[in-house]
Parts: C-alpha cells; structure tokens; sequence
C-alpha cells in the first residue's frame, strides 16, 4: 500500500511538472497548404522539433489557385501532414481538416475541423494568454473562425506568410499566392479590429534559400525526414518559375515565419498602418530577417530527427 501511494505521489508530481512546462511553451496552432510545394514540409520539420512551442494541431488548408491542385487540394494537404508527422513520430499532434473552399462573402464562415478547432482552443487560453496560429497558406480556417464567433479577436495571436510590401512607402502588393487564394479571408483578419496580426511579408521571406546541395549534406542516407524532403524537391515541378531549371535552390517562404516565431531576435518587425482600403489600425510587419542565423538554427534543431 505504501509503495503504491509513493507511486500515486511521483505520478502526480510529473504530471504537475508537465503541466507547468507545458504552460512556459508557446501555445501553437499551425494551419498549412502542405501539398502546394515544399517550404510548407521545412516548415513543419522546424516547427516540431522547436522545444519552445507546444503544438496543439497542424490544420491542413486549400490551395485551389494552382495548376496542380487536384478538386479536394485541402485533403492533398492533409496526407502531406499526416506523412510527415508519422515521420517524426509525433502522431498526438492533432490533425484538423481544413475547407477546401475558400469565403465567398465576410459574413459566411467555410466552416470546418480546423475553424471549429481554433475557436475551442482559443477560449481555452487563461486569462492574459492568447492562442498563437501560424498561417503558411490561405487565411480561409482562421477567417472562418474568427466570423463564426468574433470574441475570440483578442484570444489570438496570428502570424501571416503572404502579402508583398515595401517597407519604405507601406505599399501592399496583395496579387501573391497565399492571398490569391482566399482574398476575402485577409481582408477579414486585417480589418478585425483588436487582432494582434504579423506578417511575415513575401517581400522579407523569399531571402532564406536553401541550396539543395546542403539539404542532401545535412541528410543522412537513412534519413526517412531527408527522403521525404529531397524526394519532394525532385520531384515537385515548380510551374511558377522557369529560372533554376534544375532546382539547385529553393526560397523557403514558410520556414521564415516558424523561425521568426521560434527566435525572435533573428527577425525585426516594425509596426505599420493597414492598407487604405482596409480598416485603419496597427498591424506587425517582419522587414528584416537574418539568413545565416536562421539556417543555422534549422540543421541545428532538425539533426535529432536526421536518423528517422
């Protein structure tokens, strides 16, 4: 009996111990558009091997503006996350589906697994916590959620791969993939008012690139996480450009933000107005992001999952 009550104690401890860590860790959600190419997948890598975040779900969002997207693109997402959390081992990561279409006006949500997720888990967060989501494709899961119940505006924190934008005049190009593919979705979020809101622009992230000579030196022959990026490399035909006919180099858009969110001393973010059409308010801008730092930061997290 006395064993056993010792046991019950230790358990308790631990559990309270986990707890608390858990607590210290950036709550994250991230929402992607996995199969549209292959940042995404670094992206994800990164993100999973970051001590600091705990990962509540990988949403898996629509990409239907490309030429490759098949009828149902969100559910090519979904088994792109589902691949490479087997991977990683890290199946208690939860996988939310998408929509996969995108809002047709501001006051109808595209309701789904992933909207209906954000808002439970942002009612979640303590008083004086918000719930962090990393939005690497199209708006269209967070804009739903944040229609279907507006108070959660100032529960959550969203950090926004898209966009081009000049620093020096605030122009705002939005004619880019991620926008382009739910238009009305980023102006929802940019007109809420009261939403902590960064942008990583396309402008400051298409800096970090990857060579695919280093990506094949940092890989192990075994490396079930290196076959499954190289071989995507490879394989994926990258329709939006004719330069590097061989893909000798990749811009690894996504990976920017995960990494700016990870360590935020290797990016600046400066405060600007929103857009003229746009609701006037506050919005973070990522200008500057530290390339070298930032690579370095990625093999050095990714190599305790080179041998998977």
């Amino acid at each position: 009996m006395f064993k056993v009550l010792i046991y019950n104690f230790y358990l308790l401890i631990s559990i309270i111990g986990l707890n608390e860590i858990n607590q210290e860790k950036i709550p994250l959600i991230i929402d992607s558009d996995t199969a549209n190419e292959l940042d995404d997948l670094f992206a994800i890598a990164r993100a999973v091997s970051e001590p600091k975040f705990n990962i509540l779900a990988i949403n898996s969002a629509q990409f239907n503006n490309s030429p490759l997207a098949t009828s149902n693109s969100v559910m090519e997402s979904q088994l792109l996350n589902e691949k490479i959390l087997r991977i990683l081992n890290r199946k208690e990561i939860i996988l939310p589906l998408g929509s996969n279409k995108r809002l047709v006006n501001y006051e109808s949500p595209q309701s789904s697994e992933a909207s209906e997720l954000i808002v439970r888990k942002a009612h979640e967060m303590k008083k004086g916590e918000k719930l962090n989501i990393a939005v690497l494709g199209p708006c269209t899961n967070v804009a739903s959620a944040i229609i279907k119940d507006p108070s959660i505006v100032p529960k959550i924190r969203v950090y926004y791969l898209g966009i081009w934008h000049n620093p020096k005049t605030n122009f705002y190009n939005k004619k880019e993939f991620n926008t382009g593919n739910d238009p009305i979705a980023l102006e929802v979020l940019l007109n809420s008012k009261g939403l902590d809101f960064n942008l990583m622009s396309a402008t400051t992230s298409q800096k970090l690139i990857f060579l695919k000579d280093e990506v094949e030196l940092n890989f192990s022959n075994n490396s079930s996480l290196g076959s499954l990026l190289i071989n995507r490399w490879e394989s994926f035909n990258r329709w939006w450009t004719k330069e590097d006919p061989d893909k000798n180099k990749w811009i690894m858009w996504d990976l920017a933000l995960i990494e700016a969110i990870a360590s935020p001393k290797l990016a600046i973010s400066k405060t600007f107005f929103t857009p003229d059409e746009n609701v006037k308010r506050e919005i973070k801008i990522y200008t500057l992001i530290d390339v070298n730092e930032m690579k370095k930061n990625f093999w050095s997290k990714i190599k305790r999952y080179n041998e998977l």
